[in-house]
């Protein structure tokens, strides 16, 4: 996140409160924070949908991967 942030001249986490605020989202500056600074375990639609005027694609501005996992037998 940072690397996207930094390539739109924004280098804290305080400069995306401006951006999230002018689509309607309000978040408080620890999550904000932890946005930035963390991988999240989860993310609402509204807040991907306020970051994509980052980048143009969700998988462009998210890092995702598929792990192979052994079928779940029914019991």
């Amino acid at each position: 996140m940072r690397e996207v942030m930094a390539a739109h001249g924004l280098f804290g986490a305080s400069d995306l409160v401006p951006l999230l605020a002018e689509r309607g989202i309000t978040l408080s500056a620890v999550q904000i924070w932890r946005l930035v600074t963390q991988a999240p375990e989860r993310l609402s639609l509204p807040v991907l949908a306020a970051l994509r005027h980052l980048r143009g694609q969700p998988a462009q501005l998210i890092a995702t991967r598929a792990e192979n996992t052994a079928p779940i037998k029914p019991r």
